[in-house]
């Protein structure tokens, strides 16, 4: 018997018109990725035995997970709110690159995203996160409290900044 797990909390529905273009640009990779699966894997079945043949086996894997992300995208383009104008500038809201200070003097730079465009290598974190949630509504020269597995951080906002 399997473990049955509750269904996780469905993210804010709100995203970048970058983050958007993205999406619409991944959705396009996927259609022209699956035409080339889908001959592929014709060629590969019209070579005989399935059960053993490796090539229609992974086309098939290959097939699948492009299917599966190609349904997702589908089922959560019409969903997102493209979020392109914030009122009070002066504030962190959806999409702000907030720079802060830690206590040791170093600087960390975030954005504020939706969960689909979520990159750490950039340092674009969810609206979802802890952190970002913390950081809502705060103006330059607050400072935020953060707790990680029992470690307290101390952040001070330098600078707000919006992409035009």
């Amino acid at each position: 018997m399997g473990r049955w797990r509750p269904p996780p909390e469905r993210s804010t529905p709100y995203i970048t018109a970058e983050g958007y273009a993205a999406l619409e640009a991944e959705s396009a990779a996927l259609w022209a990725r699956r035409r080339d699966t889908v001959t592929a894997l014709s060629a590969a079945a019209a070579e005989g035995d399935r059960s053993e043949n490796a090539e229609y086996i992974y086309r098939k894997k290959e097939l699948r997970e492009i299917d599966r992300r190609i349904r997702y995208l589908q089922k959560r383009m019409p969903s997102l709110t493209v979020v392109s104008e914030v009122g009070d500038r002066s504030k962190v809201f959806f999409g702000a690159y907030v720079t802060l200070v830690r206590e040791d003097d170093s600087e960390v730079t975030y954005r504020i995203v939706g969960a689909d465009e979520l990159d750490p290598s950039k340092g674009y974190i969810s609206l979802d996160s802890p952190l970002a949630k913390r950081l809502l509504k705060a103006e330059e020269g607050d400072e935020i409290t953060h707790v990680v597995a029992g470690e307290t951080t101390v952040f001070e906002v330098l600078a707000i900044r919006y992409a035009d």
